[in-house]
C-alpha cells in the first residue's frame, strides 16, 4: 500500500504483520521525586556507573532510539541542575511535584511535540537498558500502547515501565493522570490497547524504592 508521499509506514508486509509507523518517539524521564522512602535525597542524584542515575538513564533513552528526551525534575531541582550534566536533553521542572507522579507525567507529555509518540521511563529503574528501549520502539504498532514486560522464564509477564504511548493516545493518558497515578488509570480503562514486550533478559524491571534495594545500583 502506498500514500501520496511513498509507502504506507503502517501497512502489513508480505508476512501479514503490521509494522510500526515511522513517527518519531520522544522519551520522558520522570525524575521529580524526593526519594523519601529511600532516605538519600532525590534519586536523580544517586551515583551510578561513575555518574548520576538521571544522567545515565536519560542517555539510555537516547541510545535506545528516542530522538529527544525530556527530563522532568521537581524536588531540589536547583541542586540537581547544579550537579548533573543534562545539556543533551530538555529539562522541565514541575513546581507541583509534591502532588504526585501524575502532575510530572502530564508535564512531560505536554513537553513533547504533538506528533511524537512518547516513551515514559522512571529514574528509579536502574536496570533499564537501551536494548529494552529499542525493543519497545521497534515493536510499537499504530494506535497502541507498548509496554515492557518482565517475568520468570515460561511465566506470565508483569507490565512495568517503560511504556510507549502512541501519539494518538498520549493526551487522553495525560488527562487521566492524577495523584500518584501516571498512565495507570488510562491503562486500567483500556487493557485491550496494551502490547507487552518481553524484556526479562535485560533486567527484572524493579524500581529502587527502599534501602534494601540499593544493590540494584551495582
Amino acid at each position: 500500500m502506498s500514500t501520496p508521499n511513498g509507502p504506507d509506514p503502517s501497512a502489513a508486509d508480505s508476512s501479514g504483520i503490521v509494522r510500526a509507523d515511522s513517527g518519531p518517539t520522544a522519551g520522558v524521564l520522570l525524575a521529580a521525586g524526593s526519594g523519601s522512602r529511600l532516605g538519600l535525597g532525590p534519586k536523580a542524584l544517586l551515583p551510578f556507573r561513575g555518574r548520576t542515575l538521571v544522567e545515565v538513564l536519560a542517555d539510555v533513552l537516547r541510545q535506545g532510539g528516542c530522538h529527544q528526551v525530556v527530563v522532568v525534575l521537581g524536588a531540589e531541582a536547583s541542586r540537581v541542575l547544579a550537579t548533573v550534566d543534562l545539556d543533551r536533553h530538555k529539562v522541565v521542572v514541575n513546581p507541583d511535584w509534591q502532588s504526585g507522579m501524575g502532575s510530572s507525567f502530564r508535564l512531560g507529555v505536554d513537553s513533547v511535540a504533538p506528533l511524537d509518540h512518547v516513551l515514559v521511563a522512571l529514574v528509579d529503574q536502574p536496570g533499564l537498558t537501551s536494548d529494552s528501549v529499542a525493543r519497545l520502539v521497534s515493536a510499537h504498532r499504530p494506535g497502541r500502547v507498548t509496554a515492557a514486560g518482565y517475568g520468570e522464564p515460561g511465566g506470565a509477564l508483569i507490565r512495568r515501565h517503560p511504556l510507549l504511548l502512541d501519539a494518538s493516545l498520549k493526551e487522553a493518558a495525560a488527562r487521566s493522570a492524577s495523584g500518584d497515578a501516571g498512565a495507570r488509570l488510562f491503562l486500567k480503562a483500556n487493557p485491550g490497547l496494551i502490547d507487552l514486550v518481553d524484556c526479562s533478559d535485560q533486567s527484572g524491571g524493579e524500581d529502587l524504592d527502599t534501602p534494601d534495594q540499593l544493590d540494584l545500583l551495582r
